[in-house]
């Protein structure tokens, strides 16, 4: 069982070309069908550029309109919330590490519709800023770019999952930082899946002058109400994107465990329950305090 709102990959087995090799391509390529909707509610959240969003997405968030008011009104909250919540708390990191790293390299992996790269790259010219999708939605993305700013680097075009997204590290410059950024992406796959993804960054970023991995995770939905909502949408999902939505942890210790088991020396869970609200500021953060999504920082 698995969330409505999360409409951010489509998980698919249709066959897709690639443009990096000629190279066979793995079983577990996918598309982000539901980049759509996620690019859509962040241009009704004034955080994206009109030609991000896509009509499409307008249909997507039209179908899952009436259950987030619902929840909205009912329990607090709703999917969208999460998406607000998790951007948030990502770029806030990504500007810090900037100031941190005023060279700082970028790479966006399944960006989708995200207006991240966009908006850095306008704000922060100085950073090298790259964002990486599989082939129809990389094609999707750079039609827009190119028409946002005929500047806009290529969309790099990779499935993860093979030897070729190693070839999206040599773009980059090893002696400065870089940082792989995902956003509703990772709660797509499989642990071993996913396990996989983590130590290959790890391992095709090691040679940079430091390496930083930041997404969210959307941990076992305990102790919030909207739970149940989230559960009982799931068959809506499974017929809008067709994927399959899993939840792996249920602690904060748990991701760290997993993310260091995979190559990364240091990890931090932020939950916006802490972030978001001082008052919380004395909760324990190794505890599970009730967010939908938290925000993963990996440093290798």
């Amino acid at each position: 069982m698995c969330p409505l709102f999360d409409l951010t990959v489509k998980i698919t087995k249709r066959t897709l070309r690639i443009t990096m090799t000629d190279q066979t391509l793995s079983k577990h390529r996918h598309i982000s069908f539901t980049a759509h909707y996620t690019g859509y509610i962040w241009y009704q959240m004034g955080i994206s550029h009109p030609l991000l969003a896509t009509s499409k997405g307008k249909t997507l968030a039209m179908i899952a309109h009436p259950i987030e008011s619902w929840g909205e009104k009912h329990v607090g909250g709703s999917m969208r919330t999460t998406l607000k919540e998790r951007h948030t708390m990502l770029d806030d990191r990504l500007k810090q590490l900037i100031g941190q790293y005023p060279d700082l390299q970028i790479l966006e992996i399944a960006a989708g519709l995200s207006p991240r790269g966009w908006w850095f790259r306008e704000h922060y010219p100085q950073i090298d800023y790259r964002e990486l999708d599989l082939p129809d939605m990389a094609k999707t993305k750079q039609t827009a770019l190119k028409q946002i700013n005929p500047d806009s680097p290529a969309v790099l075009s990779v499935d993860l999952f093979t030897e070729d997204f190693k070839n999206a590290f040599a773009v980059f410059d090893p002696q400065r930082p870089l940082v792989v950024i995902s956003e509703g992406l990772i709660n797509y796959f499989d642990k071993a899946l996913l396990s996989q993804l983590i130590q290959s960054i790890a391992d095709y970023g090691k040679d940079f002058q430091s390496l930083y991995y930041l997404t969210d995770l959307y941990p076992e939905p305990v102790k919030n109400k909207l739970a149940k909502v989230i559960w009982g949408s799931s068959k809506l999902l499974k017929v809008l994107s067709r994927s399959a939505f899993s939840f792996h942890f249920i602690d904060p210790a748990e991701v760290q465990t997993f993310i260091q088991n995979a190559g990364f020396t240091q990890v931090q869970v932020v939950q916006p329950s802490i972030y978001f609200h001082q008052e919380n500021a004395d909760l324990d953060p190794e505890q599970h305090h009730g967010d939908l999504v938290w925000m993963i920082e990996a440093k290798r």
